[in-house]
């Protein structure tokens, strides 16, 4: 990573400023928790307090910390803490839940039960946290055991002493243990007299230490499971691969999540981590492409539904049936992505919105379950016809949020992100707007459903960016009084393809956990991969909280001394830069950044006349080397219009205009993008993404879609719009013209990456291919015009040019070990054979032939 000097030389001041704005009330989720019999043995969690040297004391003092227990295990049986004395005598705290008179807990000394025993509910564990205390009383002579409040007294020979302090498995000689039960432990303290000694909060999120704050002795940990981690990164537990259609629900009672397939009810339980199935009795479920499924706790009943075809199936989990079966083959759906819930003052399954044949859907359909009727109600009040939105239901109705529609419902008239959050009321069968999110950065569509909190007036729901295929699911929290929200926890990984993909939210009560799904149906292969995530609640804010959560939080004292330390910070950088900025007599050519290369130690400059394209402003551009950017008229980039069709669309036509002039038929055009839809249907799909593509590209100059000479073109002038890829073209289209500038121009261009590096097509492989030869062909071509004498350094950093492209180029080593030798670099010319020596036998399978000496000559 490059860092600007100035902020290397006063990085105290500038990250304490950063410290200041990025601090925020800490929450409670905490702690270390300890995997146990779940595992095998050396999986096991341990945690040493004394590993280095054991604690010493001299007058009396205790050991204290918080305690629950993960719900869900199958044994709770093992050690909470062991305290070890120099005279090789063990304290144990231990859990057992065979133990009888239900005192679970009980206290050991040596090898002896002692008589301090208590016990704790077992769902109270599960829920809270219980502060435990051990007083070593040295004049007294006597262990007091204080839990929750209530003491237990043994009497015991104690005196001036050290011991070893482990909690749950550890390996200290003849003291080893396994057994551990599966619990959580935080805030441990070791106080002697009144001071407290040692305190370990642990209350971080990762590594293989426990930090502690006043001594600074930190503890080791064995396997550890960081509860700050889990209440922060979502944890993928299971990947499901699918044959045929599926769909998705929750049962919150059990903790149950329902993958319905054509052929089986498969449930994997949140809690235990166990998947089952359950083969249908009767026929095949045919499950249509955009069906749903929903589970309702006060009737306990699944549904499945398909709104084209008004059928909704309850399934019975005695017989292992489905009441009704679908009518296949039929047309693909007027409805994805619809939202939908059960409203128990009616009794009826409520299903809002969708999208299909490019319109959007604001209709409301019900179904009474008593007499299994379908209806569509004629609902009042403001609702934008949408899909891809969020619904959290509650007594009296549903709360709905946001989406992609348009106010006509049709496709093709400006469809846009929509980020109302409005309130359907089953009773008057009335929709409310309530109020209207702001995106904070990139815009943004929601999974399917949204946990709700009348309670606390709070909201949770996943958000991810519907204008990129590799996309990624954002949980936020938000106010059902107010606009503002802030991200919870991290980023899921999730492939956006339309129609193709699902996400839906769920949230278990009993154990506190979200639930994030993700479904993505391949079509070629007709298969359905199912991911699960899990992410303990409460979730914690995402690293840069929102200027609302400062103020919640009272953190608005601060503002004044961060103010300080950035106007400091502003006035002595402002004074540095203007030295380091001033200009010299004869003037410099611009720099690009120096890059180390690896193993070599080789710097690289490359000269440019004038600015390189990210820092230069881009104004009506194209870029196709590294990931794919437009810039409009203004400056601002429009690549996020693009939906993954229009994507392609614009490419296959722009590259052919480019490539070869004429531009691309329609017939070849819809050989390559719609060679699975009927000819009706396929100039359909033309009409509408092609209306959207000109409209995108309205916001350039002199850049065009048309059909003018019988070809789809884009038409643009080279004056007017810079295309990376045609001045590359260019460049390598003119090797006799090839010189040193050429080079460092060709250079400029593909230093962003290689050609479309963010997306692949079938059809995209030839160019790729070809512009990668085209460039090691440019480079070797005056590589081989310039004697290695005359530009040792330049042919060096040509040569890396080139492995970029191409790892194993005999021609590219060969002119770097020579320049290197020429440098007197002997050891790393021998180092870079040796390397690409290895690169080709892994990728060949056999030896290079030729010797180091044999390649100098």
């Amino acid at each position: 990573m490059y860092l600007n000097p100035m902020l290397t030389k006063y990085s105290p001041l500038f990250f304490a400023f950063l410290m200041i704005c990025a601090f925020r009330s800490s929450g409670q989720s905490y702690g270390l928790g300890f995997a146990g019999h779940e595992v095998v043995q050396e999986k096991r969690t341990g945690l040493d307090l004394s590993l280095e040297r054991p604690m010493c004391f001299d007058q009396s003092f205790e050991l204290s910390f918080d305690l629950s227990f993960v719900p869900g295990q199958a044994d709770y049986f093992g050690y909470i803490f062991r305290v070890i004395d120099q005279q090789n005598r063990n304290i144990d705290l231990v859990y057992d839940m065979r133990f009888l008179e239900n005192k679970h807990f009980k206290l050991i000394v040596g090898d002896k039960i002692s008589d301090i025993a208590f016990d704790i509910s077992i769902n109270s564990l599960y829920k809270n946290w219980h502060h435990l205390k051990l007083k070593f009383d040295i004049k007294g002579n006597k262990l007091i055991m204080v839990a929750n409040g209530k003491s237990y007294v043994q009497q015991v020979n104690l005196s001036k002493n050290c011991y070893k302090v482990l909690f749950g498995a550890n390996n200290y000689q003849d003291f080893k243990v396994k057994d551990v039960p599966p619990m959580r432990v935080r805030d441990i303290k070791l106080t002697e007299g009144n001071k407290t000694n040692f305190y370990w909060p642990l209350d971080q999120i990762s590594g293989a230490s426990a930090t502690e704050k006043i001594g600074g002795r930190a503890a080791t940990v064995a396997n550890p499971i960081w509860i700050k981690k889990m209440h922060h990164d979502w944890e993928l537990v299971k990947t499901i691969v699918i044959q045929g259609v599926a769909s998705v629900a929750l049962n919150s009672e059990k903790e149950d999540l329902y993958l319905i397939t054509p052929d089986s009810l498969m449930s994997y339980n949140i809690t235990s981590n166990q998947l089952a199935g359950l083969s249908y009795k009767s026929k095949k479920l045919q499950l249509l492409g955009g069906n749903q499924s929903l589970y309702d706790a006060g009737t306990k009943r699944l549904f499945n539904f398909y709104i084209d075809q008004k059928l909704v199936t309850d399934f019975d989990f005695v017989k292992h049936t489905w009441s009704k079966s679908y009518i296949s083959p039929d047309v693909i759906t007027n409805y994805w992505h619809p939202n939908k819930f059960y409203s128990s003052v009616d009794s009826s399954l409520y299903i809002i919105g969708g999208y299909g044949q490019y319109n959007y859907k604001k209709s409301v359909f019900r179904y009474h379950l008593p007499d299994s009727t379908w209806k569509s109600v004629s609902a009042n009040g403001e609702f934008t016809p949408r899909y891809l939105a969020a619904l959290g239901v509650v007594k009296k109705g549903a709360y709905i949020l946001g989406g992609y529609g348009s106010a006509t419902g049709q496709q093709i008239l400006n469809p846009k992100n929509i980020y109302d959050l409005s309130f359907f009321d089953v009773k008057t069968r009335t929709f409310k707007k309530l109020f209207e999110l702001k995106p904070k950065k990139e815009e943004f569509a929601f999974a399917n459903s949204m946990i709700v909190d009348e309670k606390s007036g709070t909201y949770y729901a996943l958000i991810f960016p519907n204008q990129k295929y590799n996309s990624s699911l954002q949980l936020i929290k938000g106010s059902l009084s107010n606009p503002s929200y802030e991200l919870a926890g991290n980023e899921i990984p999730y492939a956006f393809h339309d129609i193709h993909s699902f996400a839906d939210l769920f949230y278990c009560p009993e154990s506190k956990k979200f639930v994030a799904v993700s479904l993505f149906h391949d079509e070629k292969t007709n298969q359905t991969t199912a991911k699960i995530y899990v992410l303990s609640g409460p979730p914690e804010l995402a690293l840069a909280a929102s200027p609302e959560l400062w103020l919640s939080k009272n953190t608005w004292l601060l503002l004044p001394l961060a103010g300080l330390f950035l106007i400091a910070f502003l006035i002595i950088y402002r004074k540095r830069n203007l030295k380091l900025h001033k200009p010299s007599a004869g003037g410099q050519q611009a720099v690009l950044p120096v890059v180390e290369t690896g193993n070599d130690h080789v710097k690289q400059e490359i000269q440019i006349d004038g600015t390189s394209p990210q820092s230069a402003e881009m104004k009506n551009a194209i870029l196709l080397f590294g990931d794919l950017q437009l810039f409009d008229r203004d400056g601002n980039d429009i690549t996020k219009y693009f939906t993954p069709l229009i994507r392609e669309l614009f490419l296959v036509v722009l590259l052919y205009t480019i490539k070869w002039g004429r531009g691309i038929s329609t017939e070849k055009l819809t050989e390559i993008l719609w060679f699975d839809k009927t000819a009706d249907s396929a100039r359909n799909n033309r009409s509408v993404n092609i209306a959207k593509l000109k409209t995108i590209l309205e916001k350039m100059d002199s850049c065009q879609i048309s059909k003018t000479t019988g070809y789809w073109k884009i038409n643009f002038e080279d004056q007017l719009v810079k295309i990376d890829y045609s001045q590359y073209l260019n460049i390598v289209n003119s090797k006799r013209e090839i010189d040193k500038e050429r080079i460092n121009e060709l250079t400029e261009i593909t230093h962003r990456g290689s050609f479309l590096s963010n997306v692949e097509y079938d059809w995209l492989d030839v160019f790729k291919s070809e512009i990668s030869n085209e460039i090691i062909d440019t480079y070797l071509h005056y590589a081989n015009t310039v004697k290695i004498s005359d530009d040792p350094e330049f042919l060096i950093n040509l040569a890396n040019y080139i492995f970029y492209f191409d790892q194993v180029n005999e021609a590219a080593m060969i002119v770097k070990c020579k320049a290197l030798v020429h440098l007197g670099k002997h050891s790393l010319a021998k180092t870079k054979f040796e390397t690409f020596c290895k690169e080709y036998k892994a990728i060949y399978g056999e030896e290079y032939k030729q010797t180091f000496q044999a390649i100098l000559e």
